[in-house]
């Protein structure tokens, strides 16, 4: 069977697509697109950025995304752009190329293209975008020597140079959307060696059949995880089950007085619903990798992976969030953070995989916090992530949840500090006494990231912060935000 898309503007159809081919190779040693750049090989840098076009509820969506770690069996029905695509007829140089020659935003060029790309996203959804703006499109972009000043003032002046209405993506979208639904596939597609197969689920339901088929498959939703393990360690992951296509396992719905968010939906799938029902969860969010990851990966795989430095299972514990797995027909629900059990040792069977986050909205008497602790700001790994929810009835503490990850094998709770906080009233003294038990909750390791020694501090310091940024008698929060 054959992955079927478009690339650029022609139709593409290949066959026998391997699990472990990535985008990033067809492009070059394939097609010979060398503008998209290999640098980091782990979606980090962003200089493989290209555009991926896919239908979604809202129509023809467009997302910058990392074709080092994108698999190639992961855009079938899908339109994929490459730098080589934005020049016109002509040869003229495209709004957003013209911009950063004239502000001067490029140097040895490497990382250029890869720029370009994420500030063409950008531009088409907002054509006059704030500093802050750009400066979040970019976050997923690193640039050793130009320097990002330049940089951000070719975006904010891209407008000058032309107008998204006249560009051809825009121009094309009806075209383009008729080609796409031409290419949907109604039945499942399997391709590739016996050894490395590509297996794409032609809905969740035939999903759940393909786990009971190949048990042992590996579940590929953004492949901001796996696609590590084949191109950092090189490790095969065939057969593997493809499943980013699945709409109805990316939505994100409110439910009575919950978000129930589909294991397939990417940060930016949840990233509107969050800031309507959680809001406290915006400016974490926007902490999660750069831009390109968050359009890739999914706060199901976050959760699946079980990784101890995960960004969203702190948080979501806190909230009380609860999980679905699923095995053929059969579901069960369990507390999320009784999902972890060990360091690498997770509550699923073979066959089974996580098929929806169901996550409590706060109430009006709740206070919700959520903090990252890493060396870079943007697009770092967490050496400690926190999730705090307490509801405060007249000056009492009730029902404190506190939860960390980077402090132990696990995302865990704090038991001890949350004991030490409920039912006493709201005051500095309590979560003094709260930050102190912390030592029993938890006993962190040292690596690289952080010591054992700066891991306790900050979590007990972000008790401290919690305090203060919601105490009313402070006045004004005591928090540093972004302009």
């Amino acid at each position: 069977m054959t992955i079927r898309f478009i690339l650029n503007g022609r139709d593409v159809s290949v066959d026998a697509v391997g699990a472990s081919q990535t985008l990033l190779d067809f492009l070059r040693l394939d097609r010979r697109l060398t503008g998209t750049k290999e640098g980091c090989a782990e979606g980090d840098c962003g200089a493989c950025t290209v555009l991926v076009g896919r239908l979604a509820g809202t129509g023809l969506v467009y997302e910058p995304v990392n074709a080092c770690i994108r698999f190639l069996a992961s855009v079938q029905g899908c339109h994929v752009v490459t730098i080589e695509y934005l020049s016109g007829p002509d040869g003229r140089l495209h709004p957003v190329q013209q911009a950063m020659v004239e502000h001067h935003g490029s140097q040895c060029g490497f990382c250029t293209p890869g720029f370009v790309m994420s500030l063409y996203a950008l531009w088409m959804r907002v054509p006059e975008p704030t500093v802050t703006q750009v400066e979040t499109a970019v976050q997923g972009n690193l640039c050793r020597c130009t320097g990002y000043e330049p940089i951000i003032r070719a975006a904010v002046a891209v407008s000058r140079y032309g107008t998204p209405a006249a560009d051809h993506l825009e121009t094309e979208r009806e075209t383009m959307t008729a080609r796409l639904r031409a290419l949907r596939a109604d039945t499942r597609i399997v391709t590739g060696p016996p050894d490395n197969l590509s297996i794409l689920p032609c809905s969740v339901d035939d999903l759940a059949d393909c786990l009971l088929d190949w048990p042992e498959a590996t579940i590929v939703a953004g492949a901001t995880d796996v696609g590590l393990w084949v191109t950092k360690f090189l490790r095969p992951i065939g057969p593997a089950i493809f499943v980013g296509h699945l709409d109805a396992f990316r939505t994100v719905e409110r439910h009575g007085n919950a978000l129930r968010i589909g294991a397939g939906a990417s940060y930016s799938d949840c990233q509107a619903k969050l800031a309507e029902h959680i809001p406290h969860l915006t400016s974490y969010w926007d902490r999660i990798a750069g831009w390109q990851v968050r359009n890739l990966g999914t706060v199901g795989g976050n959760i699946a992976n079980g990784s101890p430095i995960g960004d969203t299972p702190p948080v979501l514990i806190a909230l009380g969030a609860e999980i679905t797995l699923r095995r053929g027909r059969d579901r069960r629900t369990l507390p999320l953070e009784h999902y972890f059990i060990d360091y690498g040792k997770l509550d699923r069977a073979p066959g089974e995989f996580v098929e929806s986050i169901n996550v409590p909205l706060p109430g009006p008497d709740d206070r919700d916090a959520a903090y990252k602790i890493s060396k870079r700001r943007d697009e770092d790994i967490s050496s400690v992530a926190a999730g705090l929810h307490m509801t405060v009835t007249d000056g009492r503490i009730l029902d404190a949840r506190i939860a960390f990850g980077g402090m132990a094998a696990t995302p865990k709770r704090a038991g001890a500090a949350e004991a030490a906080l409920n039912g006493q009233p709201w005051s500095l003294a309590s979560f003094e006494k709260a930050a102190a038990a912390l030592a029993r909750d938890f006993q962190p390791l040292s690596d690289w990231r952080a010591s054992a020694e700066y891991r306790m501090l900050s979590a007990q310091n972000l008790l401290r912060r919690f305090f203060l940024e919601q105490d009313a008698q402070t006045g004004a929060p005591v928090q540093l935000a972004l302009a």
